[in-house]
């Protein structure tokens, strides 16, 4: 058994907030640079350009790369081998979110209560995922979600007869859909299977593998690969101002499902699909 503070938690995802809202990280910056070269409009390399520009005033004065520093989803994978001590597991999360949003002077857009819509002051609470895998290490993520994007996300119950081309029908819908709104060029996590809400959240982890990184399934790897080719077809491009590049990346994570379903969640990211990842 291994003990761990909960100080921990608190102190690397603090630093894991400003981080990931200050710095873009390398995946993406390298599809950005790759859509360059890819982009075949002028006014669609003039934007994927002053993107390019605007990351790197962010660094250079060291601020974030994004006005809207999203809601704190953290995924953490605990091991089983692990004892926290000192605290409570999720005050603990959440106070580094607290402490990472106030100290990093990231923008608080988090309300109390969905219909009073107070503020809270602080970005919290956070949104939490805990999986419990072997081993005596904890694998933190945390990936700040605007939600610009966030809106243009669906989730669809589809029936198994619809198949592969059913799930790829409700994709490049919900891109159509978002147009412009989710600030392309996009990333495009795809949730198939589990449950209603398993799927949701297949789609949001899907996010936070790295652009480009194809699936060890071959059909899933398939369809991530054809995907992507449709949807840049679609012409959209980016900041929605037509283009060869709308999307930089389709990631599918995929989980076993009822034999009377096939849900299917699609949730889109905004170029900057922020993301850090430490082990502790």
């Amino acid at each position: 058994m291994r003990n761990i503070n909960v100080k921990e938690l608190t102190s690397n995802i603090k630093e894991m907030c400003i981080e990931a809202n200050y710095n873009l990280s390398s995946d993406m910056a390298q599809k950005i640079n790759e859509a360059i070269k890819a982009e075949e409009s002028e006014l669609g390399k003039k934007i994927l350009n002053q993107l390019l520009e605007n990351l790197e005033v962010a660094k250079e004065d060291n601020v974030p790369i994004c006005q809207d520093t999203g809601m704190a989803v953290i995924f953490v994978e605990v091991g089983q081998e692990v004892h926290f001590e000192g605290g409570n597991y999720e005050d603990a999360i959440n106070e580094g979110v607290r402490q990472g949003y106030k100290e990093g002077y990231l923008r608080k857009s988090v309300v109390s209560d969905p219909i009073l819509r107070v503020n809270t002051q602080d970005n919290t609470p956070a949104i939490i995922h805990t999986k419990i895998v072997p081993g005596d290490k904890v694998k933190i993520t945390v990936a700040p979600k605007g939600f610009g994007s966030e809106n243009c996300s669906k989730i669809y119950m589809l029936k198994p007869a619809q198949g592969a081309e059913g799930v790829e029908e409700a994709v490049i819908k919900t891109i159509k859909d978002a147009g412009p709104n989710a600030c392309p060029p996009i990333v495009i996590g795809v949730g198939i299977g589990g449950n209603f809400e398993q799927a949701a959240i297949l789609a949001k982890q899907a996010l936070t593998r790295e652009a480009g990184k194809h699936s060890d399934l071959p059909h899933i790897r398939e369809m991530e690969i054809d995907l992507l080719e449709k949807i840049n077809k679609l012409g959209i491009g980016p900041g929605g101002l037509g283009g060869k590049i709308t999307a930089l990346a389709v990631n599918i994570n995929t989980y076993a499902t009822h034999i009377a379903g096939l849900p299917t969640a699609v949730n889109i990211s905004c170029h900057v699909n922020r993301h850090v990842t430490r082990e502790i």
